[in-house]
């Protein structure tokens, strides 16, 4: 069924041009057609009864590089094939392929005077763009199949790491960086809601980082999976790109998600020249989103190397907060949660009484007196040495342990 607006759009460029057009996505697909009336050579009868390109004049197009032009390009005609020759003008997005429309010279006709309209019709081409970057594309097969082949190649599958260092986008573009983005979902009832359709929630990650990439400069490409979008960008100076993807991902989701925008975190891998560490780069992505997830001082947007202990508790795994028997101590006492939120923040501002304080709305007075009740229960000083470290992983080990399980 044709969306009103782009079948609008469609029959206002074919009066403006004089001429029969169609549009297809980038499988092929017929998504609208105007009832200009024109010559019309057996392809476009075939094409508009069956809603499908043939391959054969699938690969003719495709012979006359319409898959990476961006300006419009004369596809000649072709006798054998019963085809008069056409312009395909591609349909971008700040750079992104969402689409061809495809114009239908008359016998014997040049493309020029086609050529010299096509500026008349921009505005109208650029808000059909517009559409089908919103309704078409995240569904295409191709870019379903294209986001199930780099996933796997994240995976450590070594044919789809192959065939993705294979895609223009991708090969020559080192140094790559790997980027986890996903919302923030303090709520587990509302976490298995949005669980609960597994596809809707795909679909909801997949359309919401395309929309939140387009046009960035060191985005390459992105794929969704069920809690999360992995993200693939050529590793460049700065995170300004990286922030305002992360803004356009918070506002997608939660414009299509229903619900208020939330404080949506991306984790990204250490750079890589080699696409066989994408498994190892997409662990780190993982590794930092989770922090981020679990811990507000390491801040929404965060670099593997800054997760600071996480590193290494993502490698201890098993690791459990309950093998300290100290933090177990304090943790059977402290029923009221006064007493390890001290102990946390004294160790992660460096000591600084007055600091924990102002953090917990508390006196000077009320933290000494928090640290002496530690002092009693455990029988050691929390501020030295040993029990200092033992304390300090356990506290960000329990946090650990609440980190979300992301899942494909």
């Amino acid at each position: 069924m044709q969306n009103p607006t782009t079948e609008q759009a469609v029959e206002s460029i074919a009066r403006t041009l004089d001429h029969g057009v169609s549009v297809e996505d980038l499988d092929g697909d017929l998504i609208a057609y105007s009832s200009h009336r024109a010559s019309a050579d057996p392809v476009r009868v075939n094409f508009l009864l069956t809603k499908k390109v043939p391959e054969d004049v699938s690969a003719w197009q495709l012979s006359h590089g319409i898959a990476t032009a961006v300006r419009p390009v004369v596809v000649g005609a072709n006798e054998s094939l019963g085809m008069l020759g056409r312009v395909c003008v591609p349909l971008l997005v700040r750079g992104f392929r969402v689409g061809y429309l495809w114009v239908l010279q008359e016998p014997g006709e040049a493309p020029d005077s086609i050529l010299a309209a096509l500026p008349q019709v921009r505005p109208l081409l650029d808000g059909l763009a517009e559409e089908l970057l919103d309704t078409n594309t995240p569904e295409s097969e191709a870019r379903r199949r294209r986001e199930a082949q780099f996933l796997a190649a994240c995976a450590g599958d070594s044919a789809a790491i192959e065939d993705v260092g294979g895609w223009p986008e991708v090969g020559g573009r080192e140094p790559w960086a790997l980027g986890v983005v996903m919302e923030r979902i303090d709520d587990p009832d509302v976490a298995m809601a949005e669980l609960a359709d597994p596809e809707a929630a795909v679909l909801l990650q997949r359309v919401s980082a395309l929309q939140a990439t387009v046009g960035i400069r060191p985005a390459l490409f992105s794929a969704g999976a069920r809690q999360h979008a992995v993200l693939l960008f050529r590793d460049l100076a700065g995170r300004s790109e990286h922030q305002e993807v992360l803004q356009r991902y918070g506002h997608e989701i939660s414009l299509r998600g229903g619900h208020p925008e939330r404080p949506d975190m991306l984790g990204l891998s250490e750079p890589f020249t080699d696409l066989r560490r994408l498994p190892t780069a997409y662990r780190e992505a993982t590794t930092a989103v989770q922090a981020a997830s679990v811990d507000p001082r390491v801040g929404q947007l965060v670099d593997y190397r800054d997760t600071g202990v996480y590193q290494f508790l993502a490698e201890a795994r098993g690791l459990l907060p309950a093998g300290s028997v100290h933090f177990r101590e304090l943790a059977e006492r402290d029923r009221n949660g006064e007493l390890l939120p001290v102990l946390e923040l004294l160790y992660d501002t460096d000591g600084s009484v007055a600091d924990v304080a102002a953090g917990l709305h508390l006196h000077r007075s009320s933290v000494y007196n928090r640290l002496a009740k530690v002092r009693s229960i455990i029988g050691a000083d929390p501020l030295k040495g040993h029990t200092r470290l033992e304390l300090h992983l356990a506290l960000k080990a329990a946090r650990w342990s609440r980190r979300p399980r992301l899942t494909d």
